[in-house]
């Protein structure tokens, strides 16, 4: 078990100086490429089920209520073996780093067999569990099977709710049947292909879907196994690159437009909207090798959308969020397409929270400091904690 005390007073100040840089990099990331600073924008007055939004007036008051931090133990579980492990680690390490600036007491631990000693015994059990693995187990719903069994308060979505946006074409059906758009798309498992054979089924695919194709794993995360597809002779080796992650093909329409992640965290029952993301790459899609080097991608906080897209992103993110049923925190990816209309491809329930992950360059943009912002989080976890 890996624990941290608090910090130094240099130490602390280096963090400060890290949140600082990250706060330039996603302003420079609020700048077109000809130089002009875009508009910020920090919640939105939208209201669905007759939910209002939360403000930054709540962070403040969540800040401020949240006292003897210090009494509080917090403990972040990252890692596993999903392919995604060093995402999780990296994100796992950020968040108790941002914490633990903020006073709160925070351990951090991998997803092995010491985990559920640490869980059950009085004392090493925590007070909270921040779950901050990504993939599966992490974001399948196992590992808040596993803390609803023990009886410990967790932040994030429920164990069915995190099954329910883990499975692709579930959600999508969801989310289709609340009356918002997504791309047309198949599921194919690769037993499919073994059977019927492989040309068949692929010239049936180009013939019903046409082109381009967005290849993906039905679970999983971080772009792994996705691929764009122009061309019908490149179709089989983006199967054979997904089926290296997932035994089950999501074959989806690729749609011209702008990608955007909408993230949301939940403030006692309140959503706190961030700032829209654009993400453009070279490629037209921000696959695996984008995510993971260094190159020519870049971020637009907020995204370079016009006023009625982005409100019309912002709802359909938060229809996602009440729709597959999400809490605390969430990220909703979306191609806005030539209309103007979001088109929802799939929702995160443990998103990135790397100093380069979508969800931290947005609260930056918007304005937050990240100890603030997270210790908001954990006090609005809490005290829902208290009142159920």
């Amino acid at each position: 078990m890996e624990t941290r005390q608090n910090k130094a007073p240099e130490q602390v100040d280096a963090r400060r100086e890290q949140s600082q840089a990250a706060a330039e990099r996603a302003g420079k990331a609020g700048e077109t490429r000809h130089g002009k600073k875009l508009g910020r924008h920090g919640h939105t007055s939208l209201h669905v089920n007759g939910i209002a939004p939360a403000a930054k007036e709540d962070v403040g008051s969540l800040v401020q209520k949240a006292t003897r931090r210090d009494d509080r133990s917090i403990l972040v579980i990252c890692g596993g073996l999903s392919h995604e492990r060093d995402f999780s680690l990296s994100s796992g390490h950020r968040v108790q780093g941002f914490l633990e600036e903020a006073g709160w007491t925070v351990s951090a631990q991998d997803m092995d067999g010491d985990l559920l000693g640490l869980l059950t015994d009085e004392k090493t059990r925590p007070d909270l569990v921040w779950p901050l693995l990504h993939g599966a187990n992490g974001e399948d719903g196992s590992i808040r099977d596993i803390l609803e069994m023990v009886g410990l308060p967790y932040i994030g979505s429920r164990a069915k709710a995190s099954r329910t946006a883990w499975s692709k074409p579930i959600a999508k059906n969801l989310v289709r049947m609340a009356g918002l758009a997504t791309p047309h798309s198949v599921t194919l498992p690769e037993s499919m292909f073994r059977e019927l054979g492989v040309k068949p089924v692929i010239d049936l695919l180009l013939e019903s879907l046409g082109l381009p194709l967005f290849i993906k794993p039905t679970k999983g995360g971080s772009a792994m196994g996705c691929t764009l597809v122009k061309e019908g002779k490149d179709l089989p080796q983006a199967l054979i690159n997904c089926f290296a992650y997932g035994e089950v093909a999501l074959v989806e329409q690729a749609v011209t437009g702008t990608e955007v992640s909408v993230s949301i965290l939940e403030l006692n029952g309140h959503p706190l909207i961030l700032p829209p993301l654009e993400v453009w790459t070279p490629s037209g899609t921000y696959d695996y090798e984008a995510r993971t080097t260094p190159g020519p991608t870049e971020f637009y906080v907020p995204a370079r959308l016009d006023s009625k897209a982005m409100h019309a992103v912002k709802e359909a993110a938060l229809i996602v969020h009440r729709v597959l049923g999400l809490r605390d925190i969430s990220r909703t990816d979306f191609i806005v397409d030539e209309m103007g209309r979001p088109q929802f491809l799939e929702a995160n329930v443990a998103p990135g929270m790397t100093d380069t992950s979508l969800l931290p360059q947005s609260a930056v943009a918007a304005g937050y400091e990240l100890p603030d912002l997270y210790t908001a989080l954990v006090q609005s976890v809490l005290d829902q904690n208290r009142a159920d």
